[in-house]
């Protein structure tokens, strides 16, 4: 096991530092976009603009990573997020910044895709759950200690942007120095949407609002507790409580879907999101209670994307795992796109509230699917047939490492049956 850790050293390291500067920038811009006096629907087609990049980058990258490898495009793709930030500090117009953050989403989409096609091929499944546990801590470490660096300085100044981009450099050097073998040549992916949709329809329209919770909530996360009277450091709180939330419950989710109808988990994470979003208009007064409510949105935020990806693998055939995978990815995407322009109309139209509105109708198409599939088809698979839950890295974090189209075959799992939801 050490031996495993002390391989994937240098490659955590970068990872640390790159999430580090992904916490301090996505919860910058949203403060600094509100200091310029931008409406929030302004905010959230900046966010979509993001979200597009991000979903473009997971097509476009394995293309580059084929064509001059792993560091090359690793390096490349650091140094697009240092212009892109130091461009926001240079140029502050919303629709210049639209196309900044657009670079930045694609960027980070493309930086994650290299990490976890690297980690892959540096795991064996006997010590694949422990470092992508690893990988999972060092991803929520980071991201949440560059939150706080935000209210160290001020957002409305230069220093911030200049010491985000300086992270993002700094991030370059252990992953492009280090004397590790790079990664094998990868293989081309299929996206093809159709057949998710016969294997797993529940997974099919999963993705979709999966995206759209995760992606609407760190994009314009940040948004909303300034709207409602946070300081930069309650905000940050904010935001941590929901990452800390998703990472906690995600093994405990996936570990009890494994034995009972992973559609049955899924109503459940639904109904549990909107008495969570719930609480969060109830109680939004305070920012404990704030913080708290925020913790139980994130425990089931989070991990449905992993209820999607686990049940459409219970579903698929051994040559299927990539190409399902890659389609969940896809529309996991246009729903990251989608997600903020809708949320960003009701918060501009009902206040910050709007955005917890969003999120708990989200919830329950996610649990109102879900349910009615179960009625339209009983469970086919048993325990025993399942593939098994595997951690997954948090979405907008990181991609699905093990259904990425950087991905090796080591992750699949045992052939099922031919089964459909």
């Amino acid at each position: 096991m050490l031996a495993s850790l002390a391989s994937i050293a240098t490659l955590m390291l970068s990872t640390l530092l790159m999430m580090m500067g992904f916490g301090l920038m996505n919860f910058m811009v949203p403060i600094r976009s509100i200091a310029e006096g931008w409406s929030t629907f302004t905010i959230s087609i900046i966010a979509t603009a993001y979200t597009f990049g991000f979903t473009i980058s997971c097509i476009i990258t394995p293309l580059f990573v084929r064509r001059v490898g792993h560091v090359r495009v690793f390096a490349a793709l650091l140094t697009l997020l240092t212009v892109s930030i130091l461009l926001c500090a240079l140029v502050v117009d919303w629709r210049a910044w639209m196309l900044f953050r657009g670079i930045a989403g694609f960027a980070i989409a493309g930086a994650y895709l290299v990490i976890e096609s690297w980690l892959n091929e540096r795991v064996t499944n006997e010590n694949r759950g422990a470092l992508f546990s690893v990988y999972m801590i060092t991803s929520l470490s980071g991201s949440i200690g560059g939150q706080y660096l935000v209210p160290l300085g001020d957002p409305n100044q230069a220093g911030l942007f200049i010491l985000c981009a300086l992270i993002f450099c700094f991030a370059l050097l252990p992953t492009t120095l280090s004397t590790a073998q790079s990664p094998a040549p990868i293989a081309a992916a299929k996206f093809d949407l159709s057949r998710l949709y016969r294997r797993s329809p529940v997974a099919f329209f999963g993705s979709l609002l999966s995206g759209a919770l995760s992606g609407t909530w760190g994009s314009l996360g940040g948004v909303y507790s300034q709207n409602v009277g946070m300081t930069t450091a309650q905000g940050a709180t904010l935001l941590a409580a929901f990452l800390a939330g998703g990472a906690i419950a995600q093994m405990p989710i996936g570990r009890l879907s494994d034995f009972i109808d992973r559609r049955l988990v899924m109503v459940g994470s639904g109904v549990f999101g909107v008495v969570s979003c719930l609480a969060m208009l109830v109680f939004g007064g305070s920012p404990v209670a704030l913080y708290i409510a925020g913790f139980f949105v994130g425990t089931v935020l989070y991990p449905v994307y992993a209820l999607n990806v686990a049940h459409a693998n219970d579903m698929a055939e051994p040559d299927e795992f990539v190409t399902i995978s890659s389609a969940i990815m896809i529309l996991y995407g246009l729903g990251t796109v989608t997600g903020p322009l809708m949320a960003g109309t009701l918060m501009q139209a009902f206040g910050p509230n709007g955005l917890i509105w969003f999120i708990a109708t989200a919830f329950a198409l996610y649990a109102g699917y879900a349910g009615w599939r179960m009625l339209r088809r009983p469970p086919s698979e048993g325990p025993a047939e399942k593939t098994g839950f595997h951690s997954m890295p948090l979405p907008m974090q990181g991609t699905d490492a093990a259904g990425s189209p950087l991905s090796d075959a080591a992750s699949e799992p045992a052939a099922p049956a031919d089964r459909r939801d």
